[in-house]
């Protein structure tokens, strides 16, 4: 039946489709015989009519407990006359005056506007879609579709805690933020390369859309479908509700809770199957987050956003491990990354929940103080600002724990090219997974980042917050061995802020500032780390860190750090874990199967309470092919990173994250041409005008043979 499918595709506007007559469903049975006699099959008919787009990034539904965001397609894809807008100007063509709506708009990223966007919203009778397409350098003016002010309402500043400062009202931290991704579209929105796809939709634009002296074109024209459509709609209880009322042996979904699994380890060895409270251990968490977005889905490079935040700590968790073991500080240092923290803080909120009720090995008590890693990438006469909650600091004893550690970030400063300073102490603390710890109770904390009152990151959230942004390059002629040996500039920079953290968070936990000499990051690591982030996670040293089976998931392509289902694989999850536990961890001599088993031996029955073990490939050695697999016990552990709302089946709470993803249907792009509007009435006469013409056109030349 394919070729009835895609025939009555060719020939319908998806606004109108219907199941075809009975009369229509044999006539179309009759051209599959016709065609099958005539030489012509299903494949080679469907490549004539279509060109299918390869590389198209979609916009997806995402849900929340008040709305829905996101765009979507009808069931079948909608389809529209290509249209390439030039300027905004240009809109009165698709809003207004172009006689054969409606339109697929396509529009270079410069146009990609919240005007632009906002006013082709706002005509959507005329508009079928819309493509964008992605440069293949960033936009200088800069460009965030997250909002000005991250995770409002989700943070520790309401109108409860400090009035003044709930809202952004005191700072405005991303100024660029337009509030795109957070918008609703009831048309299909994608993101194209500008490569051979592109080129071939512009060059059908041109052979046939393209106005010429003024003069309307004519038929036939060049359309495209794009399909994207979702099954979830209004909010996250809605969607939640018809998960659970499906009556299906086999239950479709319509939504999934976004979540994953946060990554923690400690400096020294703790009993995980204890739970809650536990005597005499005091613990300084050092925190990053592990996630980003952009507008379209599966591009979420975060260079900076992300990726420089959770290389700094993991590069001074490796420059510590020596010295926690060698001359350990009297508290332990809990290195924490958080998952889902740009969808109102899903992993800390949960981790905080943990705590709260005796599900994770230690409690709120046990916690010292919190020293969180954010955008971090520096140039050189740029800094790093110390950042803290003004309203906690009221209470004398958290001042002077704040006071503490600002004074040792500062001296850890001293012979590093990284300055360091803190803006007004009346400023409250920027988007952060520590505002969820202060949500529960004070707690002395710092979150250090290159920005003083606003994000000096001019694409936050966005598909251009990547390796270009970070100066992250390599010469062209360099094979990725050779690209694995070079430091770019940020290389250098991000070692000197790693070096920083290292000395401060071994000062906090208590540690002898003698040793800080000895406290050094790794420049290789650093750049090992981010060639895997933000260039490809295929490369030589990291197959070396993972197991077998998992190298099939290394990608040659930079890492997508949004967060994604719980019930999928995460990407940038698994990465940290593998490399903190190589960062902090120690190779042991175990058997493969002892290392799977989590014991030292087949009487130990104890090691699994205190480490994890992994098995990992390693790598060959010379004049050999076959790798060297070896174990490594680390304390690095994972926790559910899902939000308490859906524990709680309290779906329209406020307290906390209630962000779900909708189920969709298969993404695709094509482009085709259509004869003319009226096709669309009847379309078996244009199938017997078209294809007959084809079919006589044969058999003449087949005579003339």
């Amino acid at each position: 039946m394919c070729c009835i499918s895609s025939f009555y595709v060719f020939v319908t506007w998806s606004q109108i489709f219907t199941k075809p007559p009975c009369a229509f469903i044999l006539f179309a049975y009759f051209f599959k015989i016709f065609f099958y006699f005539s030489g012509v099959g299903c494949n080679s008919v469907e490549k004539k009519i279509y060109v299918h787009l390869n590389y198209t990034f979609p916009c997806v539904r995402l849900l929340n407990a008040t709305h829905q965001i996101g765009c979507q397609s009808s069931l079948s894809g909608n389809v529209g006359v290509l249209h390439e807008l030039e300027s905004e100007e240009n809109l009165d063509w698709v809003l207004t005056s172009g006689p054969n709506p409606p339109y697929m708009v396509i529009l270079e990223s410069r146009l990609f506007t919240r005007s632009i966007m906002m006013k082709l919203k706002e005509g959507s009778g005329r508009v079928a879609g819309v493509v964008v397409v992605a440069p293949n350098i960033n936009p200088p003016e800069g460009f965030s579709p997250h909002t000005a002010c991250p995770n409002d309402n989700s943070g520790v500043y309401t109108e409860n805690y400090d009035p003044t400062l709930a809202h952004c009202n005191a700072t405005v931290w991303n100024p660029l933020g337009n509030g795109l991704a957070y918008e609703e579209f009831d048309f299909p929105i994608f993101s194209v390369k500008d490569d051979n796809d592109t080129r071939v939709i512009r060059q059908c634009y041109q052979d046939h859309n393209r106005r010429v002296n003024g003069s309307n074109p004519q038929f036939p024209l060049c359309a495209m479908q794009l399909r994207s459509s979702m099954s979830a709609v209004t909010n996250t209880a809605t969607c939640k509700r018809r998960n659970d009322i499906n009556f299906s042996l086999t239950p479709d979904r319509v939504c999934d809770e976004l979540g994953d699994f946060n990554i923690w380890a400690s400096s020294r060895p703790m009993n995980t199957t204890t739970k809650g409270h536990k005597e005499f251990e005091s613990v300084v968490i050092a925190a990053a987050r592990m996630d980003s977005r952009s507008f379209f889905f599966d591009i979420a490079p975060g260079a900076e956003s992300t990726a420089s935040g959770i290389v700094t700590l993991l590069a001074a968790a490796h420059a510590l491990r020596r010295a926690t073991q060698e001359a350990p500080p009297n508290r332990t240092i809990l290195y924490t990354f958080f998952q889902g923290e740009t969808f109102d803080y899903i992993g800390s909120s949960r981790m905080v929940y943990d705590m709260e009720n005796n599900q994770f090995p230690l409690d709120l008590d046990n916690i010292h103080s919190v020293l969180e890693v954010s955008q971090v990438y520096i140039l050189i006469y740029l800094g790093l600002w110390l950042h803290s909650d003004p309203v906690s600091r009221k209470n004398s004893s958290v001042k002077e724990e704040v006071e503490k550690l600002v004074n040792g970030l500062k001296s850890a400063s001293a012979g590093l090219n990284v300055s360091v300073d803190e803006p007004d102490v009346s400023q409250p603390l920027p988007p952060s997974s520590f505002q969820r710890f202060l949500l529960a109770r004070p707690i002395p904390g710092v979150v250090i980042g290159n920005y003083r009152s606003s994000f000096t990151n001019r694409y936050y959230e966005s598909m251009y917050d990547n390796a270009e942004y970070l100066n992250v390059s390599y010469p062209e002629n360099m094979t990725s061995e050779e690209q694995l040996e070079h430091f770019p500039e940020t290389v250098k920079t991000l070692t000197e802020v790693a070096t920083l953290v290292a000395r401060a968070l071994y000062v906090q936990a208590g540690g002898n500032e003698t040793q800080l000499a000895n406290i050094t990051a790794d420049p290789q690591i650093v750049n090992q780390m981010l060639y895997s982030f933000l260039v490809r996670a295929n490369n030589s040293w990291l197959q070396q860190l993972v197991p077998t089976d998992f190298t099939n998931h290394l990608a040659d392509r930079p890492t997508n750090f949004y967060v994604g289902v719980i019930q999928y694989f995460s990407e940038p999850t698994t990465l940290v874990q593998y490399m903190l536990a190589n960062m902090t961890g120690s190779v042991v001599n175990v058997t493969q199967e002892d290392c799977q088993k989590q014991r030292e031996d087949k009487d130990d029955d104890q090691s699994k309470h205190l480490y994890t073990y992994m098995w990992v490939q390693g790598a060959a050695p010379p004049n050999s092919t076959e790798r060297e697999g070896f174990c490594v016990r680390s304390t690095v552990h994972r926790s559910i990173a899902v939000s308490p709302a859906f524990e709680l089946h309290e779906y329209t709470t406020s307290n906390y994250s209630t962000w779900t993803e909708s189920v969709w249907k298969p993404i695709t792009g094509r482009i085709f041409l259509v004869a003319n509007t009226t096709i669309t009435a009847n379309p078996v006469n244009y199938f017997v005008k078209l294809w007959g013409k084809k079919w006589r056109h044969k058999q003449a030349r087949t005579s003339h043979l």
